[in-house]
């Protein structure tokens, strides 16, 4: 049977108001979305907003306890037809590429088998950063799929690669991948 369902990451970026308008494509796509928001993340979306666009409660917390027994990094993993993570920042990147599980974002992904399409977006010097770009491609050779950054004005008022992709081309893409 075809998984249809789509895990969004959303990381602690300025970026991650994006998001919001990511899941509402694949939403409006017809797909089911499951977002697990990081605490980073939450500094600049909240779960409410992201929750209200996926129709699904949205997961912060590794460890809140759930209303049954589910050890919920697995039963998403166990779902997922593919995960997206935009916006990925730096750390996340780094995270997955040392294989580390700390957060429910990271565990998810290790227990999943499912394809993983990242979309960085970062300040310029942090994603030319040689271990940036190291960890990167790691995680390219182990499959992962990657989308974007693209060039632009960032956050920080720097001009450079590093903006986030464009949100539809994102959506598109995360659809594509899942079928």
């Amino acid at each position: 049977m075809k998984k249809s369902l789509v895990v969004v990451g959303v990381t602690g970026s300025v970026a991650a108001y994006k998001a919001c308008e990511i899941i509402r494509l694949l939403v409006k796509d017809g797909l089911e979305t499951q977002v697990i928001l990081t605490k980073e993340g939450e500094r600049f979306v909240t779960p409410l907003a992201l929750q209200t666009l996926s129709h699904n409660k949205v997961i912060t917390d590794m460890f809140e306890l759930p209303e049954e027994w589910d050890p919920v990094h697995i039963s998403i993993a166990d779902k997922a037809g593919m995960i997206l993570i935009a916006p990925a920042t730096a750390n996340i990147i780094a995270k997955l590429a040392c294989g580390i599980c700390d957060d429910m974002l990271t565990c998810t992904v290790c227990a999943a088998k499912a394809p993983v399409l990242i979309a960085p977006a970062m300040n310029v010097n942090m994603y030319e950063n040689k271990t940036v770009q190291e960890n990167i491609a790691k995680l390219k050779k182990l499959g992962y799929k990657f989308i974007g950054p693209i060039k632009g004005k960032l956050a920080c008022g720097y001009e450079g690669m590093g903006c986030l992709a464009d949100v539809k081309e994102i959506a598109s893409s995360a659809a594509r991948l899942l079928k």
